[in-house]
């Protein structure tokens, strides 16, 4: 018998993620599983994996449809996903995915060529998530637990948005939710 919540996370990455992701030429399951490669591929521990797999779950769980940004509506999905996931996992999953909004907001600011770097939906968003930060922001941010992760799920995120790129199936990037899911 497999653990419920596995189950429920499944459903959304099948049933869910089938929405266009912002102004992209994918869906959301193409650009969560482009995502978790990335960190796979790259040798994240498994924690920073099961975040950059999940980390638009906010997404998927709101009624205000594909692209709400593009109705100057700020969806705020990394809060829902992060209070959506906090049940079942540990920070080092649920922070990463609370802080990668923030993270491209400090990539603004602290490196010259990252807003460039920006899609086009990555820069709507931006104009209603705050902006690049103050100075005060950035330390603010660098003192957080968990920032350091959720700027390498934020440069995973900028570059998970290649039309059809192959990549793992949700299958392969389960059992790596089940280990990270907290025991009941």
């Amino acid at each position: 018998m497999t653990d419920p919540r596995l189950d429920r996370i499944a459903e959304l990455l099948t049933l869910k993620a089938e929405g266009q992701y912002g102004l992209s030429t994918i869906n959301q399951r193409q650009h969560a599983l482009q995502a978790a490669w990335l960190a796979e591929k790259t040798g994240c521990p498994e924690s920073l994996i099961v975040a950059s797999l999940l980390h638009d779950i906010g997404h998927m769980i709101h009624d205000l449809g594909d692209n709400p940004a593009k109705d100057g509506v700020d969806d705020r999905h990394e809060t829902r996903g992060q209070a959506f996931l906090i049940a079942w996992f540990g920070p080092e999953v649920t922070e990463p995915v609370r802080l990668h909004v923030a993270a491209k907001r400090y990539l603004c600011a602290t490196e010259t060529d990252y807003f460039a770097r920006l899609s086009r939906d990555s820069v709507l968003s931006l104009s209603l998530q705050g902006g690049p930060m103050s100075p005060q922001e950035v330390t603010a941010f660098d003192a957080i637990p968990h920032s350091a992760a959720a700027v390498q799920l934020r440069r995973f995120d900028e570059q998970a948005k290649v039309r059809n790129l192959e990549t793992p199936s949700i299958q392969h990037f389960l059992p790596y939710v089940a280990r990270c899911i907290v025991p009941v």
